[in-house]
């Protein structure tokens, strides 16, 4: 496990954040959602929204169907296909939610797919820096390393909210997302220090050696902390600070459906608020 620390230049970040919005183009930077807050009383209501960014600062997307593809709300006796309550405009802004249902409150997403093409070397880069060396090798051993890949790229995202004080096993429920990290220690009655075992699933089966990134910001200074997952897709953190953290993952395989694009991406991604030491 590597832990990295990194200041930020907000403006810059800001800034960023709203060309990628603008252009569509957000492969190879982050993208999450988030409920603010992420502990209501029974009744009470959040806010989901939907960032992209660089080192877990950036901005708000438009939450509508222009990028929703699926959104799913599962919670104890609930599974609630929310798609038909997202805005059909592309306004930038965040989704509201009341939950009345006690426990634990998994949200997911997944984007429509999206294009980007980069150029060899830019390509390399970002593949390095998702631990996709591999993919590298097999660019430079069959001579096409210099040429430039045509990408299509889909988010995968959940998050967790606490309703009531109270806990469930709904943290761990598999939605079927193509790639999705799923919790086996409840990240919502962890306390800093504690070890938290998470799997990483592609296609419902566990997906080995991913490079996972562990993203916390405070005061402009973001750590990130690093893990491989095992043979049997899992991986594990000792989360070093209260609030909220995000995992996130990248796997990527040729295109296999469409002439247009070389490489399929899926961003797999899970936040959740961590509370102090217990």
């Amino acid at each position: 496990m590597t832990i990295f620390l990194r200041r930020l230049r907000a403006a810059s970040v800001l800034l960023f954040a709203l060309c990628c919005a603008l252009a569509g183009s957000v492969s190879a930077h982050e993208f999450w959602m988030r409920a603010q807050p992420a502990a209501v009383a029974v009744g009470g209501a959040t806010r989901l929204s939907l960032n992209v960014g660089e080192y877990f600062s950036g901005d708000v997307v438009a939450f509508s169907v222009q990028y929703v593809a699926a959104l799913r709300h599962i919670a104890s006796g609930v599974d609630q296909d929310l798609l038909p309550r997202v805005a059909k405009t592309a306004t930038v802004g965040a989704f509201p939610i009341r939950l009345q249902q006690p426990g634990t409150h998994l949200f997911a997403y997944d984007s429509h797919p999206n294009r980007i093409t980069l150029g060899g070397e830019k390509f390399h880069a970002y593949l390095h820096d998702e631990g996709m060396d591999e993919i590298v090798k097999q660019r430079e051993q069959a001579g096409t390393g210099a040429t430039p890949a045509r990408e299509r790229y889909r988010r995968y995202v959940k998050t967790l909210v606490e309703v009531g004080g109270k806990h469930d096993g709904s943290f761990a429920v598999k939605t079927g997302q193509r790639l999705e990290i799923v919790p086996i220690d409840d990240p919502l009655t962890a306390g800093v220090g504690d070890k938290l075992q998470f799997s990483l699933l592609f296609e419902q089966k566990p997906l080995a050696n991913a490079l996972i990134k562990a993203w916390y910001l405070h005061d402009d200074q973001t750590v990130t902390i690093r893990a491989r997952t095992d043979a049997a897709g899992r991986f594990a953190f000792n989360l070093p600070y209260a609030g909220t953290w995000m995992l996130s993952v990248v796997h990527m395989i040729p295109t296999i459906d469409s002439t247009e694009d070389d490489w399929d991406s899926l961003w797999g991604n899970l936040s959740f608020d961590l509370k102090p030491r217990r």
